[in-house]
């Protein structure tokens, strides 16, 4: 189980770095400024996830390798990438605002990976 979440994590933070340099580059001076802060938000967020999955990876293989919980927490780390993030960067480039109604789903999923990542690290389960 470490090995998917490093590897998720790692193929994410590539991710965020072709997307954050599409944005800075490519989309620039194609989407509306509010769009572009739609869009360098939905990175940002994706970036912090991508190192969280990679924490938990780390954690999963040096100290903790049964905890179900950090599991649970890698998961919905993912989770909130696909719908947090994800939503952001699809409403960002088609300027559908309706999507928004999913972003706060994945925004509940990385609120519950981080807290139950302390609570699975803090008590060792």
């Amino acid at each position: 189980m470490p090995r998917i979440f490093l590897t998720l994590g790692s193929i994410n933070a590539f991710l965020c770095v072709l997307l954050g340099a599409l944005g800075s580059h490519g989309l620039k001076h194609t989407l509306t400024t509010d769009m572009l802060t739609i869009f360098q938000t939905s990175v940002q967020y994706h970036f912090y996830h991508a190192l969280g999955l990679i924490l938990v990876g780390l954690v999963l293989l040096l100290n903790l390798p049964q905890s179900r919980l950090l599991k649970l927490s890698g998961w919905l780390m993912f989770t909130g990438i696909v719908l947090f993030s994800g939503t952001l960067y699809i409403i960002s480039v088609t300027g559908i605002r309706g999507l928004g109604i999913v972003a706060p789903f994945g925004g509940l999923s990385y609120m519950s990976a981080w807290l139950l990542f302390a609570y699975a690290v803090w008590t060792g389960k």
